[in-house]
């Protein structure tokens, strides 16, 4: 039998379990004591079926070491779920679309016109100076003015419970074939966790996507051939890749599988070639058209950006996207949304400092050993100075960087993430996680309930990053 004050419990941050008195959240109860039922030896075990279901599956991802070579690992996955209720997640749905259509406004007044620039509302040397700002599609016509069609939101939740927008992914953001091959493994594995609750489906995330694809078909939805457009076997989120072509039903292909003709891209096939109309592209903008961004690119397709140009083909994310997920970027969203849609944002940002503003610059240096110090332009958890647990010497390298190129960080007070129990080791513990929902935005904006909460494994960590030592859990969102 496993008490609530027999489980390992760091002091800091809102536990999402547990009440201040060790009770389970009323929407935990039943979870709770089904735990309770089970006991050790069966969570045991079926964590070790869950495991074995990962490899057998190969779900997999790639952690590059400091020489460069990928190493394959299983997955990481925690069985015990992390709850939503469906009230709380009705303001972070309505949250999120609001947040996606502004940025979504922002990137086209950015390409045409820049309208928010000449108003001073955001600084237009933060934008210029971005890597991702790409002058070569300016005036380009993104299909039906979408440039975001797949987002991903990272959250988290302050000591007091309250729900921030940590950082947006608006480029390629990877995780949800993980979120779904969580849920899946879970409903084989703890069946009977599903019993008491009634849980809202991710399952379907493959089928908002191709449909918002399609939507994007310049032949229009009927019409439309799709492909899903990889770096290739190596890099580390091919599983991902595969996992939605062939879930879509659409062809995987690399760039040497594509040609550009006349402004059109074609796919070349055994019976010879066959329009595209629609790519999701899982490259990044430099290596996505050698004629356009980086010229030594192998990955890409000669052409695609003028096809595009010529509404030919539609490419999601569009080009370009990453400037509104810049980090640099990421303090003006609060005035971003009051700009363009004229309203308070619903979720707010983590307080962050501008290290291009003297005052914030100096704020930080001088307290170093107190923040979260990041890369703009680095993701995965790389690039990053996490103060209270870093060494002198890692404070002063940080400090000349910061001194030699300030638009390149911002730094932010450390929050102590939201806690979960979890099962490891034969025990369960808390641990400290976040979580990333997925956003599809096609005809409409959909938001799917769940999406993938990432948990930072190691005791005491604030990285929730796979390739930092994270893993995840399934994310149920209840229906009302």
């Amino acid at each position: 039998m496993m008490h609530a004050e027999d489980i390992d419990l760091p002091s800091l941050g809102y536990h999402e379990f547990y009440e201040d008195d060790f009770a389970p959240r009323s929407h935990y109860g039943p979870l709770w004591q089904h735990i309770r039922r089970m006991g050790q030896s069966n969570l045991a075990r079926k964590t070790r079926e869950a495991e074995l279901a990962m490899h057998t599956s190969g779900v997999t991802f790639t952690v590059y070491t400091d020489d460069a070579e990928g190493i394959e690992r299983v997955w990481p996955f925690d069985l015990i779920p992390r709850i939503i209720p469906a009230v709380e997640w009705q303001r972070l749905e309505a949250g999120i679309k609001q947040r996606i259509r502004a940025l979504n406004l922002f990137l086209k007044d950015l390409y045409h016109g820049q309208r928010i620039l000449k108003d001073a509302v955001v600084p237009p040397e933060l934008v210029y100076q971005g890597k991702d700002f790409r002058r070569q599609i300016l005036d380009i016509d993104a299909p039906h003015d979408i440039y975001t069609h797949v987002s991903g939101v990272d959250l988290i939740r302050d000591e007091q419970g309250d729900y921030l927008v940590l950082e947006d992914n608006l480029r390629t953001p990877s995780g949800v074939s993980y979120m779904i091959e969580n849920r899946m493994v879970e409903k084989r594995i703890l069946s009977q966790f599903f019993a008491e609750y009634r849980v809202r489906r991710v399952e379907h995330y493959p089928a908002l996507l191709l449909r918002a694809l399609r939507y994007l078909s310049p032949r229009g939805p009927d019409e439309a051939t799709v492909v899903v457009l990889t770096p290739g076997i190596y890099n580390s989120a091919y599983f991902e890749h595969t996992f939605l072509a062939k879930e879509m039903g659409v062809e995987l292909a690399e760039g040497n599988d594509l040609v550009v003709k006349n402004d059109i891209v074609y796919l070349k096939t055994t019976k010879g070639l066959r329009r595209v109309d629609v790519i999701y592209r899982r490259i990044d903008d430099d290596f996505l058209d050698p004629l356009v961004f980086r010229a030594d690119s192998m990955l890409g397709v000669a052409g695609l950006i003028n096809a595009w140009r010529a509404g030919n083909v539609g490419l999601a994310n569009a080009p370009g996207s990453g400037i509104a997920d810049d980090k640099a970027v990421y303090p003006h969203v609060p005035d971003i949304i009051r700009y363009y849609l004229g309203i308070e944002p619903i979720l707010q940002n983590v307080p962050t400092y501008q290290l291009t503003r003297k005052q914030d610059r100096e704020l930080v240096l001088d307290n170093l050993g107190n923040m979260v110090v990041k890369a703009v332009a680095e993701s995965g958890g790389y690039g990053m100075l996490m103060g209270p647990q870093s060494s002198r010497a890692e404070r002063e390298e940080f400090a000349a960087k910061i001194a030699r190129d300030p638009r390149n960080y911002i730094a932010q007070p450390v929050v102590q993430l939201s806690r979960h129990i979890c099962y490891l080791d034969g025990e369960l513990a808390a641990r400290h996680l976040d979580l990333r929902p997925f956003v599809v935005y096609g005809e409409d904006i959909d938001v799917v309930p769940g999406g993938l909460t990432r948990v930072a494994l190691r005791k005491g960590s604030l990285v929730v990053n796979s390739s930092q030592g994270g893993g995840s859990k399934d994310t149920w969102v209840l229906a009302g």
